[in-house]
């Protein structure tokens, strides 16, 4: 990897003039892989949607979460205040290279991300990139993934934002979960091929008695080593994430999910966590970039403050 891999433009600064309003933009400033080990946590940009099922604009979608980020407020009320974030800058992908290529560019990346002592937060582009952004941890001990999405994401095929996770269980994936899937958006074949392989917690079930749920997921990847989480904005409801490919209502409220995150991302075997699909062209209002936003603070805040509750 060179450092024409990634480039570094937005410029973090707090928008507050109020002098006590810590902002993420105050504690989050640019770094490189070779210096980011001053950090415990690091962020990477994935502009691309070239692999979008369904509607496009996620490409946009890493400026407008850091946008969001920059001016949210650092302090979480019961784990306190998080600790300082390095950006890594965004990966420059050639506007001729196909999903297979922009795969490729990334896992190249990522690889070296993976060895450092921050953990990463990746900051979508499109679901294509869950394949790239976990598949390296899959050589330093067993993995499980639990993906907040209304979707399986196990479509057979040529790569695409719909087969990221068979890609990784065709790479020896050992453990999944998948939380807030909706009726009527997966197909027979997908739930059959998850059927032995995977755990699938509904929306419902997730309204239904939230612990439950979220002990649900955490018993599927009980037993391995390292876990990546994944957000998918569409997990969402529709009413809370309009700009997404695939908005749909019946989703999770934000709440919910950032309860969720809260609780699993306190897992010391997390080793990455990433938001995909954010599509500001089909957003309102930045409402679905400001939701995202919120769960990155969320895992941050789990990450890098000492949990009180």
């Amino acid at each position: 990897m060179t450092g024409t891999d990634l480039t570094t433009q937005f410029d973090w600064h707090g928008p507050s003039t109020d002098p006590n309003d810590e902002q993420f933009g105050d504690v989050t400033e640019a770094t490189t892989l070779t210096e980011a080990a001053t950090y415990e946590a690091v962020v990477l940009g994935e502009p691309t949607d070239r692999a979008v099922i369904g509607r496009q604009g996620a490409q946009e979608g890493p400026s407008h979460l850091r946008s969001a980020l920059n001016g949210t407020k650092t302090h979480h009320l019961t784990r306190g205040t998080v600790g300082p974030v390095g950006d890594l800058g965004d990966v420059r992908f050639s506007e001729s290279a196909d999903v297979p290529a922009r795969q490729q560019t990334v896992a190249t990346i990522t690889e070296d991300v993976h060895a450092l002592d921050a953990r990463p937060v990746f900051l979508g582009g499109d679901n294509s990139l869950t394949y790239p952004n976990a598949r390296p941890l899959l050589a330093s001990g067993s993995l499980g993934i639990v993906s907040f999405d209304a979707h399986f994401d196990c479509r057979s095929g040529a790569p695409s934002s719909g087969t990221p996770y068979r890609q990784l269980f065709d790479d020896g994936l050992d453990a999944f979960a998948v939380v807030g899937a909706r009726h009527f958006e997966n197909t027979t074949t997908y739930a059959e091929y998850l059927d032995g392989r995977g755990t699938v917690v509904t929306a419902e079930e997730v309204g239904q008695d939230l612990r439950a749920a979220a002990r649900t997921a955490i018993d599927a990847v009980a037993d391995v080593e390292q876990l990546y989480v994944s957000l998918d904005l569409d997990v969402l409801d529709v009413t809370a994430a309009p700009g997404v490919s695939a908005p749909t209502p019946g989703g999770l409220t934000t709440r919910e999910l950032y309860r969720l995150l809260g609780t699993i991302a306190n897992d010391d075997r997390v080793a990455g966590f990433e938001v995909v699909e954010c599509a500001p062209p089909l957003d309102r209002g930045d409402r679905t970039a400001v939701a995202g936003a919120r769960a990155i603070a969320h895992v941050l805040s789990a990450w890098t403050t000492e949990d009180t509750t």
